[in-house]
């Protein structure tokens, strides 16, 4: 299963919603394959199965990787092998981690995995925490902090800053181990916890964020977003301030795991790990100070995949390139939605409450909608906004998205979830994105010979719509209601004129 070169088609995206790329993550509590598709930029999983092996729950005892555990990681592994067969998967990365680092056994394992057909590549600590950095870089452009990768077997704290990857440091803290440095009381826990952190003496404190990387680490996070009431539910970006995180790393670690275990989004496996990992988020926390603590979804998988992209790839807005395959395989292709975003543009610009980049993904949303059935536009259309997994969105801009869908199938009565991550200025403006986005699409049909023939802008106290007169026909009954709807919405008074082509090549030159 040699790995070779992706092809991509020359808008740099992977082929729909086929797989095409494959990584098997070999670690201390888990074996995990995961399918990729859409975007480079902004990858979606199609497939993600793990196998809890737990290769590296002995390791601190014997110093070897438990032979029960090598058996069940085998039988996951086989079956993986054959799964990429069958699915003639090309490009395929293997990587192993701290319990086939540090167990004796370890280069026998890995020769068993190769007898597979496989690759595996053995990552150093510093490999791991640069590669988990690299992830953090790729989920939230401009991040600067320091980055806390929590595996089964170690935690990989690693500095980043200005899209670069700083110093780094791997401990044995990782969540099979924490027991290991268990006191007879909370106290005596940080204690040791903090003694084993001065090996990383070359952090004092984080000038920033602390980004928190790892499935304990999410887990914790649906802890908090639930006992919160937060209206999103994907851990991925979910933020807390300092003392909001110390009372979530309190609150957890007094938790005793059979309670957790009732939670309905946390596994038996993290539940049992949780109240540990909390004591050590109260110790990184004092320790370090930062500003805020950020949970991310994308971690070590995620930064392979950014790591090799070219610069123009990762020069890419990831928000625009997983909005735009998403609504292309959708019907609404990037162009069109580009078009109708710049036609929209002069009558409600994002210049006071929204920015360009979310009024773009809004606009490819709420065209990828009216290809759903009427009943069920709303509120997908809205999930897709609130509860997908988007990249560097902030949640206003969530908030903003779903509005502007709203906007465009004429609906105000905003959900409770959606008015309570935006302010009322914000949704204001994103409805009127919508309508526009609805006078749009309805003036014309999708035709693109529309932006050609027509413009609307705000001057003065008018909106005006400019039709040439040859296409003054296209201003029927359903256009004027959708200019009035959005006219009223801003305050203005409706206006169409028919002007030559001339005066309508004018008056877009002046803009």
């Amino acid at each position: 299963m040699a790995s070779r070169a992706r092809k991509a088609d020359r808008h740099g995206a992977f082929s729909g919603n086929r797989v095409e790329r494959a990584i098997i993550d070999i670690g201390s509590n888990t074996v995990r394959l995961v399918l990729y598709g859409g975007s480079p930029r902004a990858p979606v999983t199609l497939f993600n199965e793990k196998v809890a092996a737990q290769l590296g729950r002995e390791i601190a005892q014997t110093g070897r990787l438990a032979d029960e555990a090598i058996e069940l990681a085998m039988r996951g592994l086989r079956r993986f092998a054959l799964l990429l067969r069958d699915l003639k998967i090309e490009k395929i990365d293997v990587v192993a981690t701290a319990a086939s680092r540090d167990a004796s056994n370890g280069a026998e394992f890995l020769q068993a995995v190769t007898a597979l057909g496989f690759e595996p590549r053995l990552l150093s600590g510093e490999d791991e925490a640069r590669i988990s950095a690299m992830g953090i870089l790729g989920a939230f452009p401009g991040a600067s902090g320091l980055v806390a990768d929590l595996g089964g077997g170690s935690l990989e704290l690693v500095r980043i800053g200005e899209d670069a990857v700083g110093r780094a440091s791997s401990l044995p803290l990782g969540t099979l181990r924490l027991p290991d440095h268990s006191g007879e009381t909370a106290s005596e826990t940080r204690s040791n916890l903090a003694a084993q952190l001065s090996a990383a003496d070359w952090i004092e404190t984080v000038d920033g964020t602390l980004y928190l990387v790892g499935g304990t680490w999410r887990s914790m996070a649906v802890f908090a977003m639930e006992d919160r009431g937060y209206p999103l539910t994907d851990p991925h970006g979910f933020e807390l301030g300092l003392e909001d995180g110390l009372y979530l790393a309190d609150n957890v670690a007094g938790f005793d795991p059979a309670e957790l275990r009732d939670h309905p989004r946390i596994s038996s496996m993290r539940s049992a790990t949780l109240p540990a990992a909390g004591i050590l988020l109260r110790v990184l926390l004092e320790k370090f100070r930062p500003r805020c603590i950020v949970f991310s979804s994308w971690g070590l998988r995620e930064g392979i995949l950014y790591d090799e992209l070219e610069d123009f790839a990762k020069n890419q807005d990831p928000l625009l390139a997983g909005v735009g395959e998403f609504a292309s395989m959708r019907g609404a292709p990037p162009m069109l939605a580009t078009r109708v975003a710049a036609w929209t543009v002069g009558a409600v610009p994002a210049t006071l409450h929204g920015s360009e980049r979310v009024r773009l993904a809004a606009t490819m949303l709420a065209l990828a909608a009216m290809q759903i059935e009427p009943n069920l536009r709303i509120g997908l259309a809205t999930d897709w906004a609130m509860q997908k997994r988007w990249i560097a969105l902030e949640p206003d801009g969530r908030a903003m998205m779903a509005a502007a869908v709203a906007g465009n199938g004429n609906h105000y009565d905003l959900p409770p979830e959606v008015r309570e991550l935006a302010t009322p200025e914000q949704l204001e403006e994103a409805i009127c994105w919508g309508l526009a986005i609805r006078l749009c699409r309805r003036l014309g049909g999708r035709s693109d010979g529309l932006f050609n023939v027509s413009k609307i802008e705000k001057t003065g106290t008018d909106l005006v719509l400019s039709l040439e007169e040859g296409h003054s026909d296209l201003f029927g009954i359903p256009s004027e209601k959708d200019l009035d709807l959005l006219a009223k919405r801003l305050k203005l008074n409706p206006k169409v004129q028919f002007v030559t082509a001339s005066q309508l090549a004018e008056s877009k030159s002046r803009t």
